[in-house]
């Protein structure tokens, strides 16, 4: 018989698809046969005039699967479904049969089968198509990821073990900085277990999996370069120039790994933040080149500038979500993450020691 488990998350952003792809890795290097699903496609790219979830085609790619497509990904969970579910054009039982009829036909030639939830536990509501509902659906196991911060995200853990009831395989904390480990050992665990919630790993936050580079960010806003400057510098934050260069240069002072995103034609702004050792990038919009003096001094200290058409506001939002949602995933994220579940995680307990290698 199949054994399921599906993969969730307290909220977007926790590296679910690294960490499901991981531990389906893991699984066939036990020498299990693996097949994957994620029944609600949330990462919406077009594709050849398809709209298709990113992850899916990743799975396919890494685990060597020749399912189809509609199978791996039956619901694509556009804005424009969820409106049309909500203005009654979707059946959820109709739905749920198609999932269904889907995962009897992927699972029936594999040991394990990987679940990916949607964008969180909650998602799929709409056609009562959560993750618990799902794992329901498909007599699941749940591996529930979370993040931890501070003491009030247990509140949120809590309440979502509770959404998931009896089928809680156990949690996973992912990207932990090295401040909160201590207090998660000494305090939160022993406070889970006591709630009998299973806390089967705490993955260190890793810089490399966490941030995007200049590189990434540079692809993912069609910019242009305007400088030979190395992009492979990490950024996690950003701030946006609208003050003058005295006050400006106070604030950039005390930043680190960040990138400034101003107007093209703020030079004044431009030539301070390249004094500010956390700026690692600017981000210049609206489509104006800055004067060749900036571009000359941004060679010399080795930042690079990223020209974009787009104004501030749509350029922040943007640039915001290529760093929420983390590095590109690819086949290099997810070899590191199997690395990091083998060494902070209990694999056994999900995937078992099977009969291949370890």
């Amino acid at each position: 018989m199949t054994e399921t488990i599906l993969v969730t998350a307290t909220e977007e952003s926790t590296g679910k698809t690294a960490v499901a792809l991981a531990l389906a890795r893991l699984a066939q290097e036990r020498g299990l046969s693996v097949g994957y699903m994620k029944p609600k496609g949330t990462r919406l790219q077009s594709n050849v005039g398809k709209t298709l979830d990113q992850d899916p085609m990743l799975a396919r790619e890494l685990l060597g699967l020749d399912a189809e497509m509609h199978e791996l990904e039956p619901v694509v969970y556009s804005p424009t479904f969820i409106e049309g579910a909500i203005r009654g054009r979707e059946d959820p039982a109709e739905l749920r049969e198609q999932v269904r009829k889907s995962f009897e036909s992927l699972a029936a030639d594999h040991d394990l089968m990987i679940v990916e939830g949607g964008g969180k536990l909650t998602t799929g509501g709409i056609v009562d198509l959560t993750d618990p509902d799902v794992a329901e659906l498909f007599d699941a196991e749940v591996l529930l990821i979370a993040n931890y911060a501070r003491p009030n995200d247990v509140d949120g853990l809590l309440a979502a073990a509770d959404d998931v009831g009896d089928r809680l395989a156990g949690v996973l904390f992912n990207g932990v900085e090295n401040a909160n480990f201590d207090p998660l050992d000494t305090d939160v665990v022993p406070f889970l277990e006591g709630r009998d919630i299973p806390v089967l790993g705490v993955v260190p936050r890793q810089r490399d999996l966490a941030g995007v580079t200049v590189g990434d960010l540079a692809t993912e806003l069609n910019a242009d370069v305007l400088t030979s400057a190395d992009t492979d510098a990490f950024v996690e934050r950003f701030l946006v120039g609208a003050m003058s260069g005295d006050s400006a240069l106070r604030h950039l002072r005390r930043t680190k790994d960040a990138a400034l995103i101003t107007g093209g034609d703020r030079p004044d702004l431009q030539t301070v933040a390249l004094e500010a050792p956390g700026v690692k990038c600017l981000i210049l919009t609206g489509g104006f080149r800055p004067p060749g003096a900036v571009v000359g001094k941004a060679e010399e200290k080795g930042v690079p500038i990223l020209l974009v058409q787009s104004d501030t506001l749509t350029a922040v939002e943007r640039a915001e979500d290529v760093v929420r949602s983390g590095r590109t995933r690819d086949e290099e994220t997810v070899e590191r993450m199997r690395e990091l579940l083998h060494d902070h995680a209990d694999v056994e307990s999900l995937v078992g020691d099977g009969d291949g290698d370890d």
